[in-house]
Formats: C-alpha cells, structure tokens, sequence
C-alpha cells in the first residue's frame, strides 16, 4: 500500500512500491491549492504543495521514476534511516541529527550521536503528525514534526537540503501512519482512513488570554488550533530569532462536541477587565470559561469559524479518552 500524495490531501492505492499513482492529482489539484491564501505566519513562503508539485515533475521527467520501477522509492517498506537538519531546543541552531523510522515499533526516532545506544526521543506513530512550515523553520524545505509526549503536544523542526529527501521522510511518515491506522481501525475504510493521515493547523495567530481565576491581567499569547487541542505559547513555533522553548506548548484546552457542553461565544462577560484588545471570545467547557481577545473583528471571526467547526462535530471515541486526560491535568 502506498500514498498518493494529493496537494489536497493524500489517499492510499493499492500497490507493492511507489510508482505514478504515488503523484496522481498533484498537477491537476495544484494550481487551485496554491491560489489558495495562506495564513499569518505562512505568507510569502514557498508553498507545500508547490514543493510536491516540483518533486512531481522532477519524480516524473528528471528521475524518470514513472517509467523505470527500479528508480522507484519504497515508501511503504516500512524502515527509513538517514539524517536532517534538526533545530536545537535550547540555542536554535540546527545540527545534523539521525532519524530512524520503523513501523514495526511503531515509532520515529532521533539520535544526539551518531554512536549513540539510546535516542534523544521516540515519537509514537500513533500520535505523530508532519506538516510542511517553510516559513516558521526559515527554509522552503522545512517540516514540524509533532508529537505527544505525556500526552502534553511537544514539536521538532527539521529540514533536508534536497527536496527530494524530505519529501520522501514525508510520504514515509504518512505511510506508516497509514499502515498503523489500517491495524487500530480494521473495519475503516480507506476513505475513512485518509484523513487521519496528516493534517494541517486549522488556523494559528494572536490572541490575548486571562488566567483560569479571570482576575489576571490579559497576556497577548501566540495560538495554535490542531484539531481539538487548542495550544498557545510565548511566540510563534519555531519562527527564527524567537525563543527556542517555544517548540512546548505552555498552555492546552481540549475543546469538545457541542453533545459533550462545549460551546463557543462571542464577546467576554461585562464584567471582564484588563484586555488591551476589543473583541472578545469566549469559550465554554463544562469544567471552565477560556476568555480570549482579539484585535480586529476578522480575526475574531476567523477564530469563532474556527473553532465552532471543531465543536458542532460529534466526537469519536478515542477523543472520549483524550478529554478524561485533560480533566483530570493537575
């Protein structure tokens, strides 16, 4: 089983090794994918899909992997080991770090040292996503890497100098997560499964936030939504010159189904104080209010579009689990 790897969205094809199929829909999806606005801290950076696409025709015409299986990548061989350029945690330079990626034990992993027994971290496959942020990592060919880690979200940047390379560590990594998923969800259809592959941030900005007593003054935080877990930190993930801690989130909220009593608000209480910023937010879990302000109105209203989104869907049963984990946080 292999991936075709769609400017939209990959979808898994049947098959023993990479080959046309892998690209299909690239070209014809592509052009719309790129038209398409990108967020705040992605703008005016090479695309993700404009690197997929250039690897397309490159696969395609240059490689001539379409014609030649033997030139063909196995992404679905189910081990992949070779080295990126990782950013470090505490200066933010990157350095040359090994990765290996093996489905078997079901995790990717990363070595400080080349002679090094034990990685630095194990990243679970089944918690793990890759989206491409060129942007953030200040090169067109760079990845964020996010995984769990104590059920607390936990980022990697890293990149590869050839386009080919990571974009390969990118099919590899959805592949696997597929074959995974394939095993957690027997009676899932491809279709169903696709989706859950790898995913995109549903949107990522500033916002203004109080503490869980709402007597705390207003702190203008950078927020990240991933599906339901809304995150916020410092500054922005990874973007350069900024603080390197910033790759762990300081604060979560699990924002559930409507069902479950989650719901979404515009505007603050009256009685609310000390935010710099007009327009309001509220968020209402059944343990708490999550105040929040923003600075325009359409920022206001791309945050509630947001988020009311992630509330009117029904929860599966594995976010049932996530949500205990998150009400009973010390």
């Amino acid at each position: 089983m292999v991936l075709n790897i769609k400017a939209g969205g990959p979808s898994a094809l049947p098959s023993g090794a990479a080959d046309m199929r892998t690209w299909r829909g690239l070209v014809s999806r592509g052009a719309r994918s790129l038209r398409e606005p990108c967020g705040r801290a992605q703008r005016g950076a090479l695309s993700p899909p404009r690197l997929l696409r250039e690897q397309w025709i490159r696969a395609k015409y240059e490689r001539q992997e379409f014609t030649h299986p033997d030139k063909q990548e196995p992404y679905s061989a189910g081990y992949r080991e070779g080295f990126l350029w990782k950013r470090g945690r505490d200066n933010g330079q990157f350095l040359s770090r090994k990765f290996v990626l093996t489905e078997r034990e079901g995790s990717l992993k990363y070595f400080n040292r080349n002679d090094a027994k034990e990685p630095k971290a194990v990243m679970k496959i089944e918690h793990l996503n890759a989206t491409f942020q060129p942007a953030k990592i200040g090169h067109p060919h760079g990845l964020q890497v996010t995984y769990l880690k104590d059920n607390s979200t936990r980022n990697i940047f890293v990149y590869h100098e050839d386009g080919k390379e990571i974009v390969d560590w990118f099919n590899a990594l959805r592949a696997a997560r597929f074959h995974y998923l394939q095993v957690a969800f027997p009676g899932a259809s491809d279709a169903d499964l696709v989706p859950k592959l790898s995913r995109n941030y549903l949107k990522e900005g500033y916002m203004e936030k109080t503490g869980p007593k709402q007597t705390e003054g207003f702190r203008k935080r950078w927020f990240t939504m991933d599906d339901r877990r809304l995150m916020y930190f410092k500054d922005p993930l990874g973007l350069p010159g900024l603080c390197p801690q910033d790759a762990f989130a300081r604060g979560e909220v699990f924002i559930g189904s409507r069902e479950s009593g989650y719901t979404v608000l515009d505007g603050l209480p009256p009685s609310t104080q000390g935010h710099h910023w007009p327009h309001g937010i509220t968020i209402v879990t059944p343990e708490r209010r999550f105040l929040l302000a923003c600075e325009t109105e359409t920022e206001q209203r791309a945050w509630v579009e947001a988020f009311r989104k992630v509330v009117d869907r029904p929860m599966l049963p594995q976010e049932y689990a996530v949500e205990a984990h998150f009400k009973h946080k010390p």
